[in-house]
């Protein structure tokens, strides 16, 4: 069950209907799930921006590193040019290579003309070698191209499910997590939608609504008894939103995902690759990319939010991250690793149970 099926509400914004980054129109997100005996534990996710038409029609974008022990393709030019014309894929920390190069494949196979375009896809990674053999890359090409069919609008399935299926949480099972948050009409009516592949925090610091739950859960045997150290791991965060922002307002949207992080009491471990990435989908027909072009306007005309009334999509950006990081515990589920080391997953009830110790009551309606 999901927090709010519980009555765990986080913050005071309201979701969109699935409470989901494919609440922002146009978002697509699709899995492939890799298990298979006591070692492969892995998969790949696939965010959409424009139902597949981000090349055509690309989306202004912005990125935020807070900590930067990890590794993406494609986020250097975003950073240049402010535009995401790819979809963006999100798998473990040795297979970013392999997802690159298949998403340029299937991109070359939609091409009539190949000569005209060039491709730099968006991928970002977390480590899963606690729980999954890291070192066989076991993603393959198949795998990108099976989660690209996959993606589709609508609930989006969180937990142990595409790129987060060996991810580790507060030092319990993580995983993919996705919520969202719809504005109000008077501050604009805008969707913001998160998505994370959460694989971070030591499990003493986890809050939940502002309470320590993690002083309370912290009695259970740590997964890193044997390897590593609490807290080792990453986030890799995607915003999306379709209120018109430009670049360098969309590389702000992503820096709010860090306060997400910290009020679930993430964010501050030296180990952690800890990188954001936000874009709008707001119809502002900017122009394909590529080469050989005619007939395209030198200048193009684009709106943009009033920086005097961004604040609203902060506070939505902040709320959607964190609240996405507890869906994605308590989706997660038991999970061992070949050695016999047991990763516990997050129940509801014992979510419940934690929050009551520590003095927590549920929101009145």
């Amino acid at each position: 069950m999901r927090p709010r099926q519980l009555g765990i509400t986080t913050g005071l914004g309201t979701p969109g209907e699935f409470n989901a980054i494919t609440d922002v129109p146009g978002v697509r997100v699709g899995h492939c799930t890799l298990i298979d005996g006591e070692q492969i534990r892995t998969g790949v996710t696939i965010i959409q921006p424009r139902a597949g038409e981000a090349r055509l029609q690309p989306c202004f974008a912005g990125v935020h590193v807070l900590n930067g022990n990890g590794d993406a393709t494609g986020l250097e030019w975003i950073r240049e040019a402010g535009l995401l014309t790819t979809p963006i894929g999100i798998t473990n920390t040795h297979s970013v290579g392999v997802v690159r190069d298949a998403l340029i494949a299937a991109e070359r196979a939609s091409l009539a003309d190949p000569s005209t375009y060039w491709c730099m896809p968006v991928v970002m990674e977390t480590y899963d070698g606690v729980l999954n053999d890291i070192w066989g890359q076991h993603v393959r090409s198949e795998h990108v191209l099976a989660a690209l069919a996959d993606a589709r609008p609508g609930p989006v399935s969180e937990g142990a499910v595409g790129g987060g299926t060996g991810m580790i949480c507060h030092e319990f099972k993580g995983g993919i997590g996705t919520a969202s948050r719809k504005l109000p009409a008077e501050q604009g009516g805008w969707t913001v939608g998160a998505l994370v592949q959460a694989n971070h925090g030591q499990r003493r610091e986890l809050r939940v609504d502002g309470y320590p739950v993690g002083r309370v859960l912290d009695d259970l045997p740590s997964p890193f008894a044997e390897r590593g150290e609490p807290g080792m791991g990453s986030i890799v965060v995607v915003l999306a939103t379709d209120a018109p922002l430009l670049p360098h307002q969309c590389q702000r949207l992503a820096q709010r995902a860090s306060i997400g992080i910290a009020r679930t009491g993430g964010g501050t471990e030296d180990s952690s690759g800890d990188l954001f990435l936000a874009f709008s989908t707001a119809d502002q027909q900017l122009p394909p990319v590529g080469y050989g072009r005619t007939g395209v306007a030198f200048s193009q005309a684009v709106a943009m939010v009033n920086n005097d009334h961004i604040s609203p999509l902060f506070r939505a950006a902040a709320e959607a991250v964190e609240e996405a990081i507890v869906n994605a515990l308590l989706a997660g589920v038991d999970m061992r690793t070949a050695s016999g080391t047991r990763v516990p997953g997050l129940t509801g009830e014992r979510l419940l149970d934690a929050l009551r110790q520590t003095g927590w009551k549920p929101a009145r309606p």
